[in-house]
């Protein structure tokens, strides 16, 4: 093994530095007739190359797609990872996507808030969607793929799928008016917005897709189908009285900050065949809350809905069966948004394993639930680090380790090397850049088990795909221009994280 810089031998004279030594791997039938005494080092070895094992070196892979379809380590293909921000969280699930994507699974960024995965998302040959005032938006009340998939279909099959698609719209338009109230809708107004889309599909030609103005006439018409769930009983007043909150709510959408983006046509569709999808809304300003809450909850519900569609179509042999990787980064901006949005991403999430697609959700800190209105809400957000197959931890403080641990049962050892992570870096001596102590590093828990540390060490072009200081780069030093990305880099120095 080759000695640190600044080694002194034993007579006092400095030793050159020496370059490491070259690591092979081999099997252990291979590795015995070399060396004999090679031992195995327990490592999961199914799924994405994450890391080498911070204390063997040992190669991990792993991702939550593979630990529940091949590996079978998980019963739910979800990932839920917190950690400090800069320590390289979006960079680890940028890797899973370019792994997944070599398999045949179908990557899904479904809101891209930097946007941290649309280069890599275009490097793998994928759609690109951007949504923002002036840039793109999405027509809710569209059923998307779902709708053409359930013409193509026809029968009874096609006819549940309407049903879906019904009660998909009927989610997202109750998620708008959630967001505009800052609280949920009554049951009663559901029943009434039920029956208006009902009625509204019925009378709108197959190849066009009614839009929230066209809502609102509905409601304005009152047609006997709408109001007979207002139990009006023949009174225009009682009627009225019944729907105008959720008139004005509509009005609200259709004149406030979101009627920009969700009030015409859908601008750009998500193509089906594509081998990977990114919603980027980076366009969006990060005060402008309503609006990025809005277009990520449309983005994912427009991106499951694609999802089912696809399934629908497999099933019925008018398409080869595919899987999918969603990604939903940022969960705490969404969560904070307004009362009642828990309930809207369990509901367009809660059904990943039936749905065929395995999902990451990245945020900070735990207190990020903690922040939300109700007790309630606070509970369903910490279900989600519950329900997850795999829980990542990336640098956080102690106290929010200790809260962690309650959960998903770290040992002491497990919560010290984790908070250790989170520590700045140290003092650098002439100037030079040293890296915080936490870049690169996680823990990886699965249920009861004894939790994975490994360390990632990026090659150049994940470095160029995803650099998160982009913006700086050029402060106080001269930057040469980065040449193109290419597949066949290798891990640069220091591990090739951004800096």
């Amino acid at each position: 093994m080759a000695p640190p810089r600044g080694w002194h031998g034993p007579g006092g004279g400095q030793v050159a530095n020496l370059d490491p030594p070259t690591m092979w791997r081999a099997t252990t039938v291979q590795a015995c007739g070399l060396w004999p005494f090679a031992a195995g080092s327990g490592a999961p070895m199914t799924g994405v190359p994450l890391g080498q094992h911070l204390y063997t070196g040992a190669t991990v892979c792993g991702d939550p797609f593979s630990w529940f379809t091949r590996a079978h380590y998980i019963s739910n293909p979800s990932l839920f990872m917190l950690g400090m921000p800069g320590l390289g969280k979006s960079t680890l699930v940028n890797r899973m996507l370019i792994g997944l994507s070599a398999i045949g699974v179908v990557p899904l960024v479904l809101g891209d808030l930097k946007p941290d995965y649309a280069d890599t998302v275009r490097a793998l040959g994928g759609q690109v969607v951007s949504i923002g005032r002036g840039v793109g938006g999405i027509n809710v009340l569209d059923p998307g793929a779902m709708g053409t998939a359930a013409r193509r279909i026809g029968g009874e099959a096609g006819r549940v799928l309407v049903s879906e698609t019904h009660g998909r719209v009927l989610n997202m338009v109750a998620a708008l008016i959630t967001i505009v109230r800052d609280n949920p809708m009554d049951d009663h107004e559901q029943s009434v917005l039920s029956a208006a889309l009902h009625h509204l599909r019925e009378r709108t030609p197959p190849d066009r897709a009614p839009l929230l103005p066209d809502l609102v006439q509905v409601l304005t018409e009152g047609p006997d189908r709408v109001r007979a769930v207002t139990l009006d009983r023949g009174s225009d007043t009682r009627y009225r009285d019944a729907v105008d909150p959720l008139h004005r709510s509509l009005l609200g959408i259709l004149d406030g900050p979101l009627g920009d983006t969700f009030a015409s046509e859908t601008s750009t569709r998500i193509n089906l065949d594509s081998p990977a999808v990114c919603v980027d809304i980076s366009r969006i300003g990060e005060a402008d809350t309503q609006l990025t809450a809005a277009a990520m909850l449309a983005a994912w519900s427009d991106g499951l809905g694609t999802v089912a569609a696809s399934h629908a179509l497999a099933d019925a042999g008018l398409a080869p069966r595919r899987w999918f990787f969603t990604v939903l980064d940022e969960l705490w901006r969404p969560l904070r948004a307004a009362s009642g949005i828990v309930d809207r991403i369990d509901a367009l999430t809660r059904l990943n394993r039936t749905l065929g697609l395995g999902d990451a959700k990245i945020t900070h800190t735990l207190k990020d639930a903690e922040a939300l209105g109700t007790d309630a809400d606070r509970v369903k957000a910490r279900g989600f680090v519950e329900r997850a197959g795999m829980v990542v931890c990336a640098g956080l403080p102690r106290q929010e380790m200790e809260e962690l641990g309650h959960i998903v049962g770290l040992s002491r050892r497990e919560i010290e090397l984790v908070s250790s992570w989170s520590s700045p870096p140290g003092w650098a001596a002439h100037g030079d850049r040293e890296e915080p102590p936490g870049r690169g590093r996680f823990l990886i828990k699965v249920g009861g088990r004894p939790g994975i540390p490994i360390q990632v060490a990026i090659t150049d072009t994940e470095r160029h795909l995803h650099d998160t200081n982009k913006r700086w780069a050029g402060a106080g030093q001269v930057v040469e221009q980065a040449p193109a990305p290419s597949l066949s880099k290798q891990p640069t120095e220091n591990g090739g994280w951004p800096r």
